[in-house]
Formats: C-alpha cells, sequence, structure tokens
C-alpha cells in the first residue's frame, strides 16, 4: 500500500506515522458514568415506538422495491430516509446503513447483500430529517448543543441509529437478532458508539470512522468536522471533558459482535490515528482491511473497493 502524493493540504494527511505505529494507537479510558450514560440513553431509546410509515418513492431499481420511510426517534424527532426490499426471494436479515456528514441524496443500490432489507437512514438535522434551527452544514451541525452532553445532537444520533433497529423489526419480525449496520466517517463513528449498547445488532462495517479518541481528534490539523470543534475549543477550553462521552474509540473497545473495519492510511478529513483507536479498539472479532486513503481519490482506489466490497458480502450474508 502507499498512500497518495502529491496533494493540496498544507499539513500531512498522514500525520507522520507509519502502518506500525497507527496500529499501536488504543483509545483513551472511559470517563466516568460513560456505560451508565449510554445504557440509560439506550433503556429511554427502546422504549419509543418508531411507527414506520412508508409511502412510494421517486427512486426505482430493477432488483430492489424502494419506499420512502418516515419514523418516529427520541424527542419525537422524525427521521426520513429510504426502505430497500429485495424484488425477489424473502427476507432473513436487516442492515441499517448511515452516512457520512455529507448527508444521503438516496440509497445505495450496490450493497452486497441479498434476502436483506436495508433502511437507509438521514439522521437528525441532515437531508431528509433536516430540521430548522439545526443546520445542515457539519461545521455547525457538529456544534449543536455541545456544551449539553444530555442534549447534544451526536446523542441523538445514536438514538436514531437504534430506532432505525426499531423500526426495521417492527416491519420485519424475522429480522429480530440478525440486523448489521454500515456506516462510514460520520455514520462510522455514530456506530462505534450505538453498536456496544444495542444487543439487537449482531455484527458491523465502519468505514474510516470518525470521532475517535477525542484528545488527538481536537489536536490534529484536519478539513473535516473536528476543525469546528477545534476552533470552539479556543474559547471553550473545557470541551473536551463533554466530548469524552462521545469518543469513538472509548465506546468501540466495549463491542462484542463480529466487525469489518476500514481506516485509512491518508485522510484530510478525518485523522489516520483517530481511525485506528476505532479500529484497534474491538477486543475480538475484529477484522481490518487498510485503505491508502480516505475522502480523498488515489490510484489503486478501485481494486481496493472491489476487494473491500466482498469482504462486505460475507460480512453481511443472510444467515
Amino acid at each position: 500500500m502507499s498512500v497518495p502524493t502529491p496533494h493540496p493540504f498544507d499539513f500531512d494527511p498522514t500525520y507522520g506515522m507509519t502502518l506500525e505505529q497507527l496500529l499501536a494507537v488504543r483509545p483513551p479510558p472511559a470517563p466516568e458514568g460513560f456505560a451508565a450514560f449510554w445504557e440509560g440513553r439506550y433503556r429511554k431509546a427502546l422504549a419509543v415506538d418508531p411507527m414506520p410509515s412508508l409511502s412510494g418513492s421517486t427512486a426505482s431499481h430493477p432488483d430492489w422495491q424502494v419506499s420512502d420511510i418516515v419514523y418516529t426517534s427520541t424527542g419525537s424527532f422524525q427521521i426520513g430516509g429510504w426502505l430497500l426490499v429485495p424484488r425477489t426471494g424473502i427476507v432473513r436479515r436487516g442492515l441499517v446503513v448511515g452516512h457520512g456528514y455529507g448527508g444521503r441524496e438516496q440509497p445505495d443500490f450496490d450493497i452486497p447483500v441479498e434476502e436483506t432489507a436495508i433502511l437507509f437512514p438521514c439522521f437528525r438535522g441532515l437531508s431528509r430529517s433536516a430540521r430548522p434551527p439545526i443546520s445542515e452544514s457539519p461545521a455547525w451541525h457538529v456544534l449543536n448543543d455541545i456544551d449539553k452532553p444530555d442534549d447534544y445532537i451526536i446523542a441523538g444520533c445514536v438514538e436514531d441509529l437504534w430506532l432505525a433497529v426499531s423500526a426495521l423489526i417492527r416491519l420485519f419480525p424475522e429480522t429480530a437478532g440478525h440486523i448489521g449496520y454500515s456506516g462510514i466517517s460520520f455514520g462510522g463513528g455514530i456506530g462505534a458508539l450505538a453498536i456496544p449498547f444495542d444487543k439487537r445488532i449482531d455484527r458491523g462495517y465502519l468505514e474510516v470512522p470518525t470521532f475517535g479518541h477525542r484528545p488527538l481528534w481536537l489536536t490534529l490539523p484536519t478539513t473535516g468536522s473536528a476543525q469546528a470543534v477545534q476552533i470552539y475549543q479556543r474559547r471553550h477550553p473545557d470541551v473536551l471533558e463533554n466530548l469524552r462521552l462521545f469518543d469513538a474509540a472509548t465506546a468501540a473497545s466495549r463491542i462484542a459482535v463480529p466487525m469489518l473495519m476500514a481506516p485509512a492510511l491518508f485522510d484530510p478529513a478525518v485523522a489516520p490515528p483517530c481511525q485506528f483507536a476505532v479500529a484497534n479498539a474491538p477486543p475480538k472479532f475484529n477484522e481490518s482491511f487498510i485503505l491508502d486513503a480516505g475522502h480523498f481519490d488515489y490510484v489503486g482506489a478501485a481494486a481496493q473497493r472491489a476487494l473491500l466490497r466482498e469482504k462486505i458480502g460475507k460480512l453481511f450474508k443472510a444467515p
């Protein structure tokens, strides 16, 4: 593997770290009350009736029946998205698919799964779940109630994922115990926070996940959402104390289901050491597929993607 060069950034998106050094990055210790904070939120989320509602969609595909979906998350927040059901065969598994901080304009039709109902939620405040006064800009979305851990929007997004699982089970009871999660970047960080506390999720795929190792996340130069929080930190130096509750690497150390992780050696938007802190964290059942780069086009990307696609298909193969 080789990292891309040249690049247009005024910092080194490898942060001068070798693969050996990246594989040695460990998650930071959990702050006091970490597990209780998330377990309490999960219990409250389980008590919410998602009331999923389906309607016809303008999107279409020869292999998938596509529906628009709206379900209720915590705080009565209405979450919009898409539901894909195979046109032929039966549904034996469920899959929730998150998105990056750019939101989502349509479902992905090339996920290599069969006999699987796929739910593509848009996390609160973004795309089909946009709602004023929440900004859809990543630089502002990531700051929404950042000073209030109980109200921080990232916590709400984790709950949106849990309620997506509830919605799938409501629509397809046969998927209970057979639901996976796939997330990239922003969605990867949300997944790392959600999976260890939801026993209904039986496996996961996280690609270039963000929100890992917050102490590093707040110090390394970046083009991503961390940049906005770093600017905020200059005026609010105590922000790290709140963010320790939202550390994807700390949470990932509690994951106990099969995982496929895809961290990158070079990434201007999510610093690789923060990604590897997440990828290295699960104590078992963990496989890593190391990408040359994330959030950046590079020679050899298509070949790597083809190999990665095979691994994703195997991970989420219907039982």
